[in-house]
């Protein structure tokens, strides 16, 4: 099992080193698949209005790997630490640093060289003070325990192979009354094992993704309270159908397993008081 856990997580730390030299040799988008192409457009595109990329660099915005706007939804207010779980380029960073404001604080956290390379860079862009990017891993967060108001993500808890791990840690540095307010991928309902694997092979933005439910029971048993799972996007048979192509899988046969039941959500829960 640790095998397999160490295994997972150097996969998702080669895909994000290869996606930020991506950004930095040409500048171009980055994606969470390196395989990705239009069929996947409906996770990752348009997730920040312009009033909010206004401002950040250029690399900032290419390389967002994410599948929400956490930021937008967390409702950060002056004065707040905040913390961003598997921050890559930083754009959560950045905008989280203009919204707690001078007196608040943003942190990030990323195990890529490559991604905290090219997040200081953007923060030097940025000309932003009240930020600091931190190495390391979300299942152990070099931060002090009750250390952080609000901690957010976009797109990468779902990757963890230790999600209970990852919870328990966030639980710890969040202060008492502390939020978590995240953007994931989650799933609805049942799906075969086979199709699945299969469209996660094709589709590494959804691999690992946790059932609604199971994500539920895991929080509250990570001690959190107020749980909430609110759909931000979810995504029809007419992606899906494109994706279980290129996987070797039957669109007519297969898609309709799948519509409706991967979605991009925003996850909320509070430490208790």
């Amino acid at each position: 099992m640790a095998e397999d856990k160490s295994a997972i997580r150097e996969h998702v730390r080669e895909t994000y080193a290869r996606a930020a030299r991506r950004v930095l040799e040409s500048g171009c988008s980055a994606s969470c698949s390196p395989s990705a192409d239009s069929a996947l457009d409906s996770i990752t595109s348009n997730l920040y209005d312009e009033g909010e990329k206004n401002g950040l660099p250029s690399q900032a915005v290419a390389a967002s790997l994410g599948c929400g706007n956490p930021t937008a939804l967390a409702e950060l207010r002056p004065g707040e630490t905040v913390l961003d779980l598997g921050s890559g380029g930083g754009i959560d960073v950045l905008l989280s640093a203009r919204r707690v404001g001078p007196t608040g604080k943003a942190y990030g956290l990323d195990m890529t060289d490559e991604m905290l390379a090219l997040a200081r860079d953007n923060q030097r862009k940025a000309k932003v003070t009240n930020v600091e990017f931190l190495k390391g891993e979300i299942e152990n967060i070099p931060l002090p325990d009750n250390s952080v108001d609000v901690i957010i993500s976009n797109c990468v808890i779902n990757l963890s192979a230790d999600k209970d791990r990852v919870l328990a840690e966030a639980f710890r540095v969040l202060k008492p009354g502390g939020r978590f307010a995240v953007s994931d991928i989650v799933v609805r309902g049942a799906i075969p094992a086979d199709i699945r694997r299969k469209v996660e092979l094709w589709a590494g933005c959804v691999a690992g993704a946790l059932e609604e439910t199971d994500y539920r029971a895991r929080l509250a048993a990570a001690g959190f309270e107020a749980i909430d799972i609110e759909p931000t996007r979810v995504y029809s048979a007419e992606v899906g159908g494109e994706v279980l192509a290129r996987a070797g899988l039957d669109p007519e046969r297969d898609a309709p397993l799948i519509d409706g039941k991967f979605m991009s959500a925003f996850v909320r829960a509070r430490k208790p008081a």
